[in-house]
């Protein structure tokens, strides 16, 4: 028997995949894998649609919590945003996904994907197939026959299919815990305004509730504690994404540049993974040397960009993360925000290991500041730029 396992969504593209594995590759038996990494869906309707397209077994994988202590624990410790703007959240889920499917595949002729041949995940998907299952067969129909939207859901309608994307509610969706993506239908013209109707994890910032101060208790780099209430990490993540969610914190529209080689209009929406960034960053001021945060933020850019590119299992992954996890040891701390519209502002921060001594930086009485001692740091400091003065002199007069 030939047997494929697909990494299964319950959406449009990967449901019509199950019946095109039968029809146009010929093979006797399909397993969908529906990873569940923190996504809202309807369990019963997705086993529905993915049997009414011929699936022989709908596999439902909760991948929840390890999601939460793997992937997203080590992006909030690198600060991870993507050209300084999205915090990865379908590239990190992408691994998680294929990691499963693979390991279900070990006895299948092949692994099987819902990419397209220009998008990023694509590439995601394959590294971890190959990385988790060398050898692998990978199939991925869409990109060896390009449907366009209508088409798709046309040939499910046809074969009693049951669809939720319509002609008149094109957009393509993916989400996980750590936030959602929206794109197609009328985001492909980045002139156009995202419809207020596209989000679902963000209010409107302009029906916001007054501001509200939360606390983020942080234990080597990692959110703890939400108001003082100790929490999983993917409890607090849910949390604050509603509460952060309601004030319309975390919408990204962005141009992005894709690893294929062209730009997209992306939109997003990651409340909790914005306010924690912004909160991490704040307590990493107080805590953490200057030379520290000047090599972690170059380490943050190569450390987004290595999972953007799909190189999760990767050496270098491993090796930027080792880099990362030496200087959380002592980022243990509280950080206060003010939810704002559309903002999350931080006002207030404080650890027992902060580097900041207010009897140095104060200008009160009782500062213990070595004054007398700057004018030898300044005449030092200074050196250089009176020579490099010199020579332009001496070169100019000839």
């Amino acid at each position: 028997m030939k047997t494929a396992v697909l990494a299964y969504s319950g959406g449009l593209d990967t449901t019509c995949i199950i019946a095109w594995l039968k029809e146009d590759y010929g093979f006797d038996e399909v397993v969908a894998v529906l990873c569940d990494v923190g996504q809202e869906f309807d369990l019963e309707q997705a086993q529905e649609r993915g049997y009414a397209a011929g699936a022989d077994d709908v596999v439902l994988v909760d991948r929840r919590e390890a999601f939460a202590y793997e992937q997203v624990a080590k992006a909030l410790k690198a600060n991870a945003l993507y050209e300084g703007k999205y915090p990865l959240v379908s590239a990190l889920s992408r691994p998680v996904i294929a990691q499963a499917v693979a390991e279900l595949a070990l006895d299948a002729e092949a692994a099987v994907h819902g990419c397209t041949g220009k998008g990023n995940d694509q590439l995601r998907f394959e590294l971890a197939f190959r990385a988790n299952h060398p050898g692998v067969q990978v199939i991925a129909p869409l990109r060896d026959k390009v449907w366009t939207r209508d088409e798709e859901i046309e040939y499910a309608l046809a074969r009693g299919i049951p669809v939720t994307v319509t002609q008149g509610s094109p957009f393509s969706i993916d989400e996980n815990l750590f936030g959602r993506s929206i794109e197609a239908g009328i985001l492909e013209d980045p002139w156009e305004a995202p419809p207020e109707d596209a989000f679902r994890l963000t209010s409107d910032p302009d029906e916001a509730p007054s501001p509200e101060e939360v606390v983020v208790g942080f234990e080597s780099g990692l959110p703890v504690s939400l108001d003082g209430e100790e929490l999983a990490l993917h409890d607090l993540i849910s949390a604050l994404n509603q509460q952060a969610g309601a004030y319309g914190i975390g919408r990204i529209d962005m141009i992005e540049n894709r690893a294929v080689g062209i730009k997209s209009r992306e939109l997003y929406e990651a409340p909790a993974a914005m306010t924690l960034i912004a909160a991490h960053r704040a307590l990493e001021d107080l805590v953490l040397t200057k030379a520290e945060l000047e090599t972690k933020r170059w380490v943050e850019d190569r450390w987004a960009r290595t999972v953007y590119d799909g190189l999760w299992f990767s050496p270098v992954r491993e090796a930027l993360d080792a880099f990362v996890d030496a200087t959380q040891e002592l980022v243990s701390g509280e950080v206060r925000l003010q939810l704002r519209p559309a903002a999350a502002v931080v006002n207030g921060r404080r650890s027992e290991h902060a580097l900041y001594a207010e009897t140095l930086a104060s200008y009160a009485t009782g500062e213990t500041f070595p004054h007398q001692a700057a004018e030898g740091f300044i005449r030092l400091a200074s050196l250089e730029a009176e020579l490099a003065a010199a020579r332009a002199r001496k070169v100019a007069v000839g």
